[in-house]
């Protein structure tokens, strides 16, 4: 392809762009849950074309083959975020189907077959057992009909025979058995907290007839949150804390906790969802880990008795995940010119191998917006962080005098994180003239518990303050336009566009992706895991129905005054459609531009293709209505109420 050397004058947003909203959908396959087994490196891909289903992969070298064929789905429900949904040991294959809830084993035919019965019962974090033909895990069961389930950790054997091993807690994560098998380690933790607020951890014995003996609380507690409890090759147990106000690495050895590598740096994680691996043993005398710092991971070896730190050199600037075995390490990785993929480093060579790309074939560099990360004073005297992708088209330019549109992204969670691993959703935007800043808010992981724990009490207030300040930032140092800012968000991140435009009057416009509304409404339709989180992230419930009435923006639809979109999930089980309904109904009411999107079949989170594809066109065809930029051909129109009135 030839490259123009002169850009063309046009309004910012109407740029024609090779990334489009079709390319979005099928080049972005999700990748997860790495595992790595006698050589071979397992993982989860997503298939947007077959319905967002998740399948199973397995690979050598530059060997690939799907274990799974459909319709099986590779997915957990359980605390309804999933994750850990397999296991493999010894080339035994188990997994969790969707469709059913059910365990199934990869049979020596490559056909699955059942496992458990069927019914109520859910599984996520197994591991495999197999001098006692069983798995060890966490088992959610929805069958007795109270409002939430029941948490064990559970033993499962491989002929369906089930075993509860530990209850009591509201919660359970991470079963991790010891190499000899005699020992057991696990997390739990209770109501109210979440597990990035305080977990324990426990050991246990595990008797002749597999049953557990001896349990006894061995670290954390309510202010202590611990993550990856792992066994090293010569069973000494380790797992990440953060007791010095960070997730570092910790060793327990003779009944004292040891610490590996103090660091003001992050090791760990927010456990949204279960099997987050960030570190893994070489050998016993050698972690490989990665870690945050300032936003950015990175890789090392940990000597475990020096405790020396000993960088490897990679492309990536975000790690989401990793497995060691020996001397091969399988990593997610992902960096601004880098979409997500996994990468396979021999660490006796250092030859890297990308093994499956998130993207298989990019867009040219010249159409790609290269992000710059920007730290920026906040409300209250705090420095927020984020990161600045400005417009990027290898053909077009601004008119004269033109200042880009700007579109704010507050990620959700909202104990989440922005990374700059490049993302074509992002690049979709701009590559048409708009300028994007994705914000890492006050509460956001990776920087630290102090600045996670801003947000305690906070949500939707520090949240919102830096959103708009970093659109305030950028306008002042003259890189965007001031009155034409946007902000857009999903699930938390809906709060925080539904209250940014609510309670200050700087945004222009919104896009709310399944975003809550009624603080009070979440509280009484959430699910187990997240039914409590309100008491960290506003108040305790003695302040509650005061607090939540202040902060949830139906209470004030009064106050807006700028268009909006929604879009809903009609099977969203996390937030409701009730919570967008309610919001829209209020909007016209006040006959303020309105347009509502519904997606029957999708949930919390878009997965299949035709739902990316119409959601993201949708959005562009509504900010450009709303500012009168002329509409490209071929954009299919959305309804978009009372805008003549506007």
């Amino acid at each position: 392809m030839t490259v123009a050397t002169s850009k063309q004058p046009a309004p910012c947003g109407a740029w024609t762009s090779p990334i489009t909203a079709a390319v979005v959908a099928a080049g972005a396959t999700p990748l997860s849950q790495l595992a790595v087994d006698g050589g071979s490196v397992y993982w989860l891909e997503g298939r947007a074309s077959e319905a967002g289903r998740s399948t199973l992969m397995g690979g050598q070298g530059t060997a690939r083959a799907e274990l799974t064929p459909l319709p099986f789905n590779v997915r957990s429900r359980v605390h309804e975020y999933g994750g850990g949904a397999y296991a493999v040991a010894g080339g035994q294959v188990f997994f969790s189907h969707h469709g059913d809830n059910r365990l199934y084993r990869v049979g020596a035919d490559g056909q699955p077959v059942a496992v458990t019965a069927e019914g109520e019962r859910r599984y996520a974090d197994f591991v495999i057992d197999a001098p006692r033909q069983r798995l060890v895990g966490i088992r959610e069961d929805h069958s007795s009909g109270a409002q939430y389930p029941d948490n064990t950790v559970c033993a499962i054997g491989f002929d369906g025979s089930e075993t509860v091993l530990v209850d009591g807690n509201d919660f359970y994560a991470a079963p991790r058995l010891s190499p000899d098998g005699a020992h057991l380690a696990w997390l739990c933790w209770d109501h109210p907290r979440m597990p990035w607020e305080g977990t324990e951890l426990w050991l246990a014995d595990v008797a002749a007839d597999g049953s557990l003996v001896n349990g006894r609380l061995i670290a954390g507690g309510a202010q202590e949150s611990i993550c990856q409890p792992e066994w090293s090759p010569d069973g000494v147990l380790h797992f990440v804390s953060d007791r010095s106000g960070w997730w570092n690495l910790y060793r327990y050895e003779h009944g004292v906790v040891h610490p590996l590598c103090p660091r003001e740096a992050e090791f760990g994680g927010p456990q949204w969802t279960f099997g987050g691996s960030l570190y893994g043993f070489s050998s016993p005398d050698e972690i490989v880990c990665t870690y945050i710092e300032a936003g950015v991971s990175r890789l090392a070896r940990l000597a475990l008795r020096g405790g020396e730190l000993s960088p490897i050199a990679t492309p990536y600037q975000e790690i989401r995940e990793l497995r060691v075995e020996g001397s091969l390490v399988a990593l997610l990785g992902g960096a601004p010119t880098i979409a997500l993929e996994l990468a396979c480093i021999d660490l006796s060579t250092n030859q890297c191998t990308v093994l499956a790309r998130s993207i298989e074939r990019l867009p040219e560099g010249v159409y790609l917006s290269v992000p710059q990360a920007v730290s920026y004073p906040s409300a209250g005297g705090r420095t927020s962080h984020a990161f600045h992708y400005p417009p990027c088209n290898a053909h077009y330019a601004p008119l004269a005098g033109e200042l880009p549109p700007l579109i704010v992204i507050g990620h959700g969670g909202p104990t989440g994180m922005a990374a700059s691993t490049l993302k074509l959703a992002i690049q979709f935007w701009t590559s048409r003239g708009f300028a994007v800043l994705d914000v890492n808010y006050g509460g956001s992981t990776g920087f630290g518990r102090a600045y996670r724990d801003l947000l305690k009490g906070q949500w939707g207030v520090v949240d919102v303050e830096d959103c708009v300040a970093g659109a305030r930032h950028l306008a002042e140092q003259g890189l965007v336009d001031p009155q034409r800012l946007l902000i857009r968000g999903s699930s938390a991140g809906g709060l925080t566009v539904l209250s940014a435009l609510a309670f200050h009057d700087v945004f222009k416009a919104g896009a709310c992706y399944y975003g809550v509304s009624d603080l009070k409404g979440l509280d009484a339709d959430s699910h187990k895991f997240e039914s409590h989180y309100n008491q960290y992230l506003i108040a305790p419930p003695e302040r509650a129905d005061t607090v939540y009435r202040e902060r949830s923006p139906i209470h004030h639809t009064d106050k807006l005054r700028h268009p909006m979109i929604f879009f809903q999930g009609l099977d969203d089980k996390v937030v409701p459609p009730q919570q967008s309904e309610s919001m829209v109904e209020a909007l016209r009411a006040r006959r303020l531009p309105v347009a509502y999107l519904t997606l029957e079949g999708e949930g919390h989170g878009f997965r299949k293709a035709e739902s990316v594809i119409c959601t993201l066109e949708a959005e562009l065809y509504f900010y450009l209505s709303v500012f009168g930029v002329p509409i490209p051909a071929g954009l299919q129109p959305v309804a978009i109420e009372n805008l003549g009135d506007a």
